[in-house]
């Protein structure tokens, strides 16, 4: 007999149908279903959701999680109950691994390591260069074959233009995406923190915001040249809102992501030199912050990612300049981001989940974000007034370098589905 599944009495909310209601979802043998037969409704099992959210499960077009090579700070397992407990049910993990995934073999062994311990959907992704040097081009084809859904050099930047027009050409010819980190090392070199009055007043070497203008722009023409589909993460500066927004105008085929820190976080937070604030591209301005918000409110910016960066406690306990960038963000994402575009009245419920699940999805073409008839059961059911505190020990994440530690959050996820299985109860990840 078919296993049915009833979360009963939600707000179900589906930016894709534009579904908005209070009702019953059901999942039957894994795929989103309409109401079933008496027969088979008699013998559901039934997930009370009176109160909550239920949603698509969260895609996040940005992870780390250092499979092969850097287990110390998350392996597939870890990494994914932390998506699971964030209501993230499909990610892309980068491929600055150690090796890089730059060829057709590491792109299998991430795969086996996601078949044996992954708890939600994981797509790989391939390098642009052999190695992450930035010298030769990795072979977009047999990465292809292997099964990544785009090339990217993870934290890098290929800083050879004609080399990395050469990328876009074979990526446009394999129609896979390319997803670019997009900073020029010549203005960045020893830079902590963002360049301005902050950094000036702490004595820090500052990274300016033209570093990632000048590839943003970069980008776009190679982009119109080319007809390449480019993505670009982690926006944090206006002018690169603005260049975006241009070119959208013009039809050009990229599309850009902002992260729960950039829209929430200025440079400012570093008057405390606390090493979880540090990331890359930094904290900016003000000025900049309100400019990300704008570009997801108008769809300059087409969704929300996390860029998961995990980091061991004793390689982010040291002096601000010898800490390593980036932070997790999984287990928050839903809480910072609900709380800067919705609690705040910025965006609507639908409009804000739709940057973190319908969005994502529909950039790299995952199938993925939607409670369509038919649809894997991937689900977030969460309590958009719940209040809770992010603590070291919380995390699910192998890591827990975070600049949400201590700090008061609203919105909780209670359960996580994927493909109709229940891998999150709102304590646990489930076996």
């Amino acid at each position: 007999m078919s296993k049915v599944q009833r979360i009963k009495g939600g707000r179900i909310i589906d930016p894709k149908n534009k579904r908005d209601e209070v009702g019953d979802l059901y999942i039957i043998d894994g795929k989103i279903a309409d109401k079933p037969s008496d027969d088979l409704l008699n013998n559901a099992e039934i997930h009370d959701a009176s109160g909550l959210v239920v949603c698509p499960g969260f895609v996040d077009l940005h992870v780390h999680f250092r499979v092969p090579g850097q287990t110390h700070k998350e392996t597939i397992r870890t990494g994914t109950s932390a998506a699971a407990a964030g209501g993230f049910t499909s990610v892309v993990c980068m491929p600055n691994t150690s090796p890089p995934a730059d060829n057709a073999g590491t792109i299998q062994f991430i795969k086996d390591a996601i078949e044996r311990e992954a708890v939600v959907n994981v797509f790989p992704t391939g390098c642009i260069t052999v190695g992450m040097e930035g010298k030769r081009l990795a072979p977009t084809g047999s990465l292809s074959e292997a099964g990544i859904v785009a090339i990217s050099e993870g934290g890098k930047c290929v800083q050879d233009n004609g080399l990395m027009r050469r990328a876009t050409q074979y990526a446009h010819m394999f129609n896979i995406p390319v997803i670019d980190h997009c900073q020029d090392d010549s203005l960045t070199r020893d830079g902590v923190m963002n360049e301005g009055f902050v950094s000036t007043k702490l004595g820090l070497v500052g990274s300016p915001k033209e570093a990632e203008d000048i590839v943003v722009s970069r980008n776009v023409i190679l982009s119109s040249a080319t007809g390449a589909h480019i993505h670009m993460q982690h926006i944090s500066s206006k002018t690169a809102v603005e260049i975006l927004r241009r070119a959208k105008a013009r039809g050009t085929n990229v599309t850009a992501e902002a992260t729960p820190h950039h829209i929430s976080l200025i440079d400012e937070e570093i008057q405390s030199f606390d090493t979880n604030f540090k990331m890359n591209p930094p904290l900016r301005s003000e000025e900049d912050r309100i400019a990300l918000i704008e570009g997801l409110k108008d769809g300059t910016i087409d969704c929300i990612a996390t860029g998961h960066a995990p980091h061991t406690d004793y390689e982010k306990e040291v002096e601000f300049d010898y800490a390593p960038f980036g932070v997790i963000g999984l287990e928050t994402a839903l809480s910072v981001a609900l709380g800067e575009l919705y609690h705040s009245k910025r965006l609507s419920l639908s409009e804000t989940l739709s940057l973190l699940a319908q969005r994502p999805s529909e950039i790299l073409g995952l199938g993925k974000g939607t409670l369509d008839t038919g649809a894997s059961g991937d689900i977030c059911v969460f309590d958009p007034e719940e209040v809770w505190t992010p603590q070291k020990d919380s995390f699910f994440s192998k890591s827990s370098n975070s600049p949400w530690l201590g700090r008061e959050l609203r919105n909780k996820v209670k359960k996580t589905f994927v493909s109709g299985r229940l891998v999150y109860d709102g304590e646990r990840i489930l076996p």
